[in-house]
């Protein structure tokens, strides 16, 4: 208050923009202009779609490409072997994750994103031409340890725009899985074994008759490489100086609210740099929206991997008898209605209801749905097709729905310079939990095949009974005492 009575104006903290810094450039950018930045989320799709490709595209083939490797010495044990596959991919980003999310803080999140794609190109090509179990394993695991798009491009897609417009760059992101899981299906069960499925096209003596899931690889590598041209027009929103320094204009502010979040946000960002790797692990509200990211990405890794195998395994084995062909149309329908979901749907939901009850009633329809999959193995013809694709579809529109409010919850929780890291630390305690999802999972579901039977229950029930115990846990955790932020 001033002398007279009247309340003095407030101050407010301006922030002074370098002209030679490409983050303060987009910054600029992005205040001048309030429409969303439709050019910048198709590039991130495109990015995002390439490097989720070859995770998705795996699944229809697997079982056969394991059982051709000649590795497993029974029918029973192809599911065994298959989940260590899955998992070295898992295993390679979880070591490198952070790494990466350091050298996006560091040096950009553009270069970041080439080198990840360009690792895309290399290692799925060389695991197409695999002849061995172990060179399957090594190339995937290579394309883990490279391919450090996760965390970065997370942070990325929340700096390219708006506040108002970042639940729909996030939700882009995850939007790529959904893709993935219309274009990645659809290559790999109607490409893998192509001079089986196409003798007049492909001949037994050609590099594709010679390597049978080469051909689906080769395509996502080129898609990757479409993707590695398009990223020539990415703009980089990192700040590349360690100046801070603000200039103060006296302004009588009519929004005190606005005022005092834009000053908040300043002191963050000249704070955010200094504060270590330590202190993330210490933020509660970063470290709770991980942990559930993690238990859910566990869950849905595991579901991924017992579905694929659980659907091209024999009747004799209570599984569905389907070829890759079938598994790979399930889940590119699937994948099709989680994409239109995303883009058209959950932004409304978003914002009408919040994060966290959508997110909550997402995992509860998932464990009742997913309590029916196994009286599925009774039906056959058109009613199984029927109810597998509706099946499908739901459980990942749930899948997806809690995935995004994940993201969004991490990005939230840290200040702009602090999200390269965050998310860093998020990819690498996520993808411990996805590498051992589909080992587990492949483990179990040799287990089941051979105890079809059993004094309690079927072996299959109880996998997909043991896949609900991490939904009920996960969901368990969205309460307090655990769950320390604001539900909205």
């Amino acid at each position: 208050m001033t002398g007279d009575g009247q309340q003095a104006p407030l101050l407010r903290v301006t922030k002074v923009y370098h002209e030679r810094c490409p983050g303060c450039r987009q910054e600029r950018k992005i205040l001048a202009d309030h429409r969303i930045p439709y050019t910048e989320f198709l590039y991130i799709w495109i990015t995002c779609l390439c490097a989720a490709l070859p995770i998705q595209s795996l699944f229809p083939y697997l079982y056969f490409m394991i059982r051709d490797l000649k590795v497993a010495k029974q029918e029973q044990d192809i599911g065994f072997y298959a989940g260590f596959v899955g998992a070295t991919y898992f295993l390679g980003r979880t070591i490198t994750a952070v790494p990466w999310g350091m050298f996006a803080d560091k040096y950009g999140r553009k270069p970041c994103i080439v080198i990840s794609i360009l690792s895309v190109i290399v290692f799925n090509t060389l695991f197409g031409l695999s002849t061995t179990y172990w060179m399957a394993i090594v190339t995937r695991g290579l394309l883990g340890l490279l391919c450090g798009i996760l965390g970065p491009i997370k942070a990325y897609a929340s700096e390219v725009c708006r506040k108002e417009h970042q639940a729909l760059g996030i939700s882009l992101v995850t939007s790529s899985r959904a893709i993935a899981l219309v274009v990645g299906p659809a290559i790999g069960g109607f490409l893998a074994q192509p001079a089986k499925r196409y003798p007049n096209i492909f001949s037994e003596e050609s590099i594709f008759g010679r390597f049978p899931y080469f051909l689906p690889c080769f395509v996502i590598s080129v898609l990757a490489a479409g993707a590695c041209v398009a990223c020539i027009w990415l703009p980089e929103t990192l700040h590349m100086h360690h100046d801070d320094k603000v200039e103060t204009i006296n302004t009588i502010e009519a929004q005190v609210a606005d005022s005092s979040l834009e000053d908040m946000e300043d002191k963050q960002s000249g704070s955010g740099r200094m504060t270590s790797t330590k202190s993330l692990l210490k933020n509660w509200q970063l470290m709770s929206a991980v942990t559930l990211y993690c238990v859910f990405s566990l869950h849905d890794t595991a579901y991924l991997e017992i579905f694929s195998l659980w659907a091209v395994s024999s009747r004799k084995y209570r599984g569905l008898n389907f070829t890759s062909q079938d598994v790979g149309t399930v889940l590119a329908i699937s994948g099709l209605g989680v994409l239109v979901f995303q883009l058209t749907i959950y932004p409304f939901l978003a914002k009408y209801a919040g994060l966290i009850k959508p997110f909550r009633s997402a995992a509860v329809l998932s464990i009742l749905l997913l309590a029916t999959y196994p009286f599925m193995a009774n039906l056959y013809g058109t009613e199984l097709k029927v109810l597998i694709n509706i099946a499908s579809l739901l459980k990942n529109v749930f899948a997806a729905t809690i995935t995004i409010a994940c993201n969004i919850l991490q990005n939230t929780a840290v200040a702009q310079e602090q999200r390269g890291v965050a998310n860093g630390i998020s990819v690498t305690l996520m993808s411990i939990f996805k590498a051992v999802a589909p080992a587990a999972a492949g483990i179990l579901f040799s287990w089941a095949q051979k105890n079809t039977t059993g004094l309690f229950l079927p072996g299959d029930q109880i996998l997909f009974w043991l896949l609900n115990m991490v939904s009920i846990i996960g969901l368990s955790l969205t309460f307090r005492p655990f769950f320390s932020m604001r539900v909205q």
